[in-house]
């Protein structure tokens, strides 16, 4: 454990004793050297003991972070079992007139604002340094910061993209169930078809349906309706389709399946421009 510096004393921190460590400001530390009557150079490691400072060179009510009391900021070490020490305690910054003999009245332990009013000159070149330390710029937390900055454009970019994206597919399920009011699901998939994709598949209904629609609007119609777009299957294959349907030949006439009341179109309804060999942009087999 570190021991006191000044001569005949022998206090440490092992006996309760606190210790205080030599000031930098050089003017200071000379005083505290000469006030030891001790020819030496103080090292870092250098210490005194609270019993060589009057109690006024303490604050009142500011303690250490170790729990113990704290010196002033130009408190001088005055007590030593060596005679008079060559530089009295001092107590207050500066004088303005001669005091009067009233001990109360020159001793003010309330008010320590000099100590912030006139700073030595060590304490000041040592603050400066520690500001100026202190603000300059951390190049690494810069660096975070603009790393950090990116990271929240491309996160907002994200979620616009995701609000776009939302907003989309509910007009897209708005279509669809639009659709799904006067298609099926087979005339719906075969709206995605190109004329070079796999050919449609229809399902019964379609057919059905198609049947009525060539019945009310005619051949040309229908194929109007398909020339634009509108899903339907081919007019051959809605013949074959009924056709295979209701197990009829090719043999019978057009006379003979109007009969049947079902508004068949056999192979003589066939338009003049349909051919075996023509290429529809949806055909079903």
């Amino acid at each position: 454990m570190g021991g006191c510096s000044a001569p005949n004393c022998s206090n440490s921190t092992s006996i309760g004793k606190q210790l205080f460590r030599f000031p930098k400001d050089p003017v200071r530390k000379k005083k505290w050297v000469v006030n030891c009557r001790r020819d030496f150079e103080p090292t870092p490691h250098s210490r005194l003991c609270q019993d060589h400072f009057e109690q006024s060179q303490f604050e009142e009510i500011a303690r250490s972070p170790a729990g113990g009391k704290k010196l002033k900021p130009n408190a001088i070490p005055t007590l030593f079992n060596v005679g008079e020490p060559p530089y009295p305690a001092f107590t207050v910054p500066y004088i303005l007139h001669p005091l009067k003999p009233e001990p109360e009245r020159e001793l003010n332990f309330g008010d320590h604002g000099y100590a912030r009013r006139t700073p030595l000159p060590g304490l000041e070149e040592e603050d400066a340094d520690r500001t100026s330390e202190d603000q300059q710029p951390c190049t690494h937390c810069q660096l975070l910061r603009k790393q950090l900055e990116q990271e929240m454009q491309h996160t907002a970019r994200l979620q616009k993209e995701a609000e776009e994206m939302k907003k989309r597919l509910y007009r897209l399920d708005r279509l669809e169930k639009g659709l799904q009011n006067f298609l099926y699901e087979d005339q719906i998939r075969a709206l995605s078809l190109t004329k070079r994709s796999r050919r449609a598949v229809w399902s019964p209904e379609t057919i059905l349906k198609a049947r009525n629609i060539r019945c009310a609007v005619g051949t040309k119609g229908y194929e109007y309706l398909r020339e634009i777009g509108y899903p339907l299957p081919s007019y051959r294959t809605l013949c074959n389709r009924l056709e295979t349907k209701i197990m009829v030949t090719t043999d019978m006439s057009c006379e003979e399946l109007a009969e049947l009341g079902l508004g068949l179109m056999a192979t003589c309804d066939s338009p003049p421009e349909v051919g075996d060999n023509d290429e529809e942009e949806l055909i079903g087999v």
